[in-house]
């Protein structure tokens, strides 16, 4: 199946990229804002519960916001165009909380703990669906995955690789299912 985009203005994506510049502003316009909606081990020791949802819409700088929205109006408005707002909006969210807390999991497993923010595990839930339902373009977003997901780390950046493959996986399955 090919994937082809309609043109909108007004789409779900674009209220969620609005969303996340919003948040951006406030997780910068509070002490600790990146810490108290970022998912980190806060989450366990103070009880943070929103963390699993807000760590979707807050960034680490300008240059990661800029980047995680601009694949997400790419991606995001054809998908939504092909599913529609209601499927859409559970494939983005249901795999974003759900790519939290796989991310959680596995940092409480390893013990190896960071403070996520990011919309990047929920893109990635998008970019695996994508490559499911689309042959065409599947090679080319899986090559993306891989470089999103360890180019940074070759660089000396810190990324959250697993939040990036955990998402790619879960929107591969979901595909099935959406």
């Amino acid at each position: 199946m090919r994937i082809t985009p309609q043109n909108k203005i007004v789409s779900f994506t674009n209220l969620i990229i609005i969303a996340n510049l919003i948040m951006f502003g406030v997780q910068n316009s509070i002490s600790n804002g990146t810490l108290y909606f970022g998912l980190n081990p806060y989450f366990f020791e103070f009880g943070l519960y929103h963390q699993l949802l807000s760590t979707m819409f807050v960034h680490g700088g300008f240059f990661h916001i800029f980047m995680n929205m601009f694949v997400l109006y790419q991606f995001g408005n054809i998908i939504e165009s092909h599913l529609g707002g209601f499927k859409y909006l559970s494939l983005y969210f249901i795999g974003g909380l759900l790519t939290s807390i796989g991310s959680l999991i596995y940092m409480y497993l390893t013990g190896d703990w960071a403070n996520l923010v990011g919309a990047s595990g929920a893109i990635s839930v998008l970019l695996g669906w994508f490559a499911l339902k689309d042959s065409y373009q599947r090679q080319g977003i899986i090559v993306w995955i891989l470089l999103i997901s360890f180019a940074p780390l070759l660089l000396g950046m810190p990324v959250a690789w697993y939040s990036h493959l955990i998402g790619f996986g879960l929107g591969w399955l979901m595909g099935y299912f959406i």
